[in-house]
């Protein structure tokens, strides 16, 4: 047999993953604040030289630790300059890093078949794919937990002897991308893991708190040089971030939802292979179900908690060991993120790859003796790759009318949206249109096949759909959102030879700790832009809008501002002012 770097199969596996994902990265703009603010991180270290806590023209510090700003800096600095796809190449690296090594992972102890499906099933779970595709720290990170919980197995296989270093390795970069959470959920997978498989609990302990400790020299040292930086705005901060968050006593509240997110979160970010699971739902056997269901509840309290526990203990000596691993990662994972009142659906990305294997095990079992679900699961993706195309057609002839759209708040821009659908050419486009519409086309042919042949071309649906979306459908759609011509509009009409551009934002007073800056502007104009709010300059130019500058107009006048309107942005209602302040003007300040 070849050694599994060498074998065919990893090859073709890293192909596939590679050309699904990497020419896509720099098809849409920023359209979101998230993107650009860690960008302008990475963008301000080149600048300033500052690769420990950089400050951005707001004057504000970063929000997480700077292994990944470290990754675009250095992709950057190589490019010459940050750009979209730079900025996103450490998130998809991360994921094809993290496909590639779930392969080996679990290729040397499920079998060929399985692991291939199990990566791929997480590869083109909606919310890793999207992840992958992004400029935020949390496809890092998970890619970094997720590693860090492979090599910690590998560990246990080889009788826990000496220290898993290459664990502690990843574990202390995860800490460095986003805090102690890198090394926390590891540990206590993998401890828990080592309890049901009856170790000695003071030596589990002991083991998991050295390899914790270890995984926090990298962060002990940074923590003490940003200390040094930033003082105590960096304390307060890693307080707010950690210890507020995690026991719900943050000075702000941001993203406060019930633990039943986290259900809803899953169950969406694990599209399409949610739809799967609703149709096996209807292949149980729920009246054998109930009837076992009803006949322990009749049993007295007792009777019932025994058998509980027999059954437990009867389902974990016959499990695998990578099923009961598998089982524990995710559930540890999960419940411990229902603990914090902030919740996130990207929190959760480093339990996909593991459900992503039962998910396989599933697929493999529909295909080898009970092919129905996955048979109809394969034809409405196929059905839906038809729709797909017939929908894109109906709007290339124009036969959508803005009307449809209404008069409301979103109106102009969903139809700018249906404009630029409309509006998609050139053969490249077309050839990935077609992409899933012909695999669809295939499925009808081939759907009767069963095995392996069937999962692959189940498999091949799904990414076939990601290829039309990925190259042309999300690209075009988000593009029209973005403000990166209004940047260039603005940089003419402001040029930094004619003065400095400041901001203000009403919200921005309001929001403690989830600060709301124009990123996506500051960063198309290179970091230009400064707080109008606390600094204010002389003269200069001013990014606002109308209702904000309404807000404040009077305080400004006060102190003897005089704005003259440049500038009407034809989206979100941006303004470009220039401004002097005259002193003679300004109103007696009151003491």
């Amino acid at each position: 047999m070849k050694p599994v770097l060498h074998g065919r199969t990893f090859l073709l596996l890293a192909l596939l993953c590679t050309i699904t994902l990497l020419p896509f990265l720099g098809l849409f703009d920023y359209h979101t604040k998230g993107e650009p603010r860690e960008s302008i991180v990475a963008m301000t270290m080149l600048t300033d030289g500052n690769w420990i806590m950089p400050r951005n023209s707001y004057g504000e510090i970063a929000y997480k630790p700077p292994f990944f700003h470290w990754c675009i800096a250095v992709v950057s600095a190589i490019q010459g300059k940050v750009t979209e796809a730079g900025s996103r190449l450490p998130s998809a690296i991360a994921l094809l890093l993290m496909t590639l090594g779930g392969y080996i992972f679990f290729l040397r102890r499920t079998g060929k078949r399985t692991a291939l499906l199990t990566v791929l099933v997480g590869f083109t779970a909606f919310e890793i794919h999207r992840a992958g595709a992004n400029c935020r720290v949390d496809m890092v990170l998970t890619a970094l937990i997720t590693g860090a919980l492979y090599r910690l197995y590998e560990w246990y296989d080889k009788g826990m002897k000496g220290v898993a270093w290459s664990a502690v390795l990843l574990m202390g970069l995860a800490t460095m991308t986003k805090g102690p959470v890198g090394s926390i959920l590891p540990c206590l997978s993998m401890g828990i893991f080592l309890l049901l498989k009856r170790q000695n609990f003071w030596k589990v302990l002991l083991k998991m708190t050295i390899f914790g400790v270890l995984s926090l020299v990298f962060y002990a040292i940074w923590f003490y040089a940003a200390w040094q930086t930033a003082g105590d705005d960096f304390i307060n901060l890693v307080y707010e971030e950690n210890i507020g968050r995690m026991t719900g006593t943050m000075t702000y509240k941001v993203h406060v939802l019930p633990w039943t997110f986290n259900i809803v979160s899953v169950v969406a970010g694990f599209v399409p292979w949610t739809l799967l699971f609703l149709i096996a739902l209807f292949f149980v056997n729920w009246k054998a179900f109930f009837g076992n269901l009803w006949q322990w509840w009749t049993d007295n309290v007792g009777v019932r908690i025994r058998s509980l526990f027999e059954n437990i203990n009867f389902a974990l000596a016959k499990a695998h060991d990578i099923d009961i691993f598998s089982l524990v990662c995710t559930a540890a994972i999960f419940i411990f993120y229902c603990i914090p009142e902030s919740k996130r659906s990207v929190y959760l990305m480093p339990i996909y790859p593991f459900i992503g294997y039962f998910v396989a095990r599933y697929i493999l079992y529909c295909a080898d003796t009970r092919p129905k679900p996955l048979r109809i699961f394969g034809s409405i993706l196929a059905v839906l790759t038809s729709v797909l195309f017939i929908a894109f057609i109906i709007v290339k002839l124009q036969l959508v009318p803005e009307s449809v759209f209404g008069s409301g708040r979103h109106a102009a821009q969903n139809i700018a949206m249906l404009h630029s659908l409309e509006d998609i050419g050139g053969v490249a486009s077309w050839l990935l249109v077609l992409v899933p519409t012909a695999a669809g086309a295939a499925w009808w042919h081939f759907r009767k096949e069963e095995g392996t042949a069937m999962a692959a071309y189940v498999v091949a649906l799904v990414m076939s759909i990601y290829v039309a979306l990925d190259g042309v459908y999300t690209p075009t759609v988000l593009n029209s959102k973005s403000v990166k011509e209004i940047a260039a509009e603005i940089d003419r009409r402001a040029p930094a030879s004619e003065g400095n551009i400041y901001e203000f934002m009403e919200l921005s007073l309001e929001v403690k700790g989830d600060p709301l800056h124009f990123f996506e502007l500051n960063f198309y104009l290179n970091d230009r832009i400064g707080s109008f709010y606390y600094e204010q300059p002389d003269s200069g130019f001013l990014l606002t809008t109308a209702y904000d500058l309404g807000v404040r107009g009077e305080e400004f006048a006060a102190k003897g501002y005089e704005f003259t309107l440049c500038y009407e942005a034809p989206k979100r209602g941006i303004q470009l002012y220039r401004f002097n302040k005259n002193a003679e003007k300004a109103l007696p300040q009151q003491p």
